[in-house]
């Protein structure tokens, strides 16, 4: 059988899927926010030298890391409506989801670059009379930012193409615009190729985007 990309542009074929795609782009980049807060508070509290501090941050991240993604969303969209009467939208629920999953591999992300930097560094700021909490923010942080970029780049990319995951708790992203579009017509790859080809432009997007704020913030660096 010919393929027939021709479907696009017939049925508002293309506009469904431009549509399903700013949904993605904009539920995906909510979510990043989210991931990188609750990266950087437990990738601070598995340092903290507080036990029931450190210990929360463990159990987030053996949940988090230990079960996948498409459970933890059935539980938050299906599982809290029925059992517990939480009834998040669909939309609320999916950068929830993705949040809080993304922000477990985050956070090992932070906890690296911060355990990377020199301790003297630590040293120096206390003895210029900053606290602990100080020096973090205002000297360990800024230079561990540099080391983070290629990792989080790397799970950006990842949280944008598990955001595809959506689609079973109804999200009306890229992915669920794609299954409705087949549904109707059965140009399976047509269609899906034509998604996996958006997904790699935005994915190409995020990598250059974050070499370029890299090669910034080491001339910045350089400069300093």
């Amino acid at each position: 059988m010919a393929l027939d990309f021709g479907i696009l542009w017939q049925d508002g074929n293309l506009p469904l899927l431009l549509q399903g795609l700013w949904v993605t782009i904009r539920m995906t980049f909510l979510a990043l926010i989210l991931s990188c807060f609750i990266g950087l508070v437990i990738g601070l509290g598995s340092m903290s030298k507080v036990k029931w501090i450190s210990g929360i941050s463990a159990t987030y991240l053996a949940w988090f890391r230990g079960t996948p993604l498409l459970v933890q969303l059935m539980l938050l969209y299906y599982g809290l409506a029925i059992s517990l009467h939480i009834d998040f939208s669909a939309s609320v629920a999916g950068v929830l989801g993705l949040g809080m999953y993304s922000g477990a591999y985050v956070s090992e992300i932070v906890r690296g670059a911060i355990q990377s930097i020199d301790r003297g560094q630590m040293e120096a700021g206390r003895s210029l009379g900053l606290s602990h909490w100080q020096t973090m923010f205002k000297v360990i942080l800024p230079q561990a930012i540099r080391r983070m970029l290629p990792p989080l780049a790397n799970e950006f990319i990842a949280l944008t193409k598990n955001s595809s995951l959506l689609s079973v708790i109804t999200v009306a992203e890229l992915m669920r615009a794609a299954n409705t579009i087949v549904a109707d017509n059965y140009k399976y790859f047509e269609i899906y190729l034509t998604i996996a080809i958006f997904y790699f432009v935005v994915n190409f997007v995020i990598s250059t985007l974050i070499k370029i704020l890299e090669r910034k913030l080491n001339v910045e660096g350089v400069r300093s």
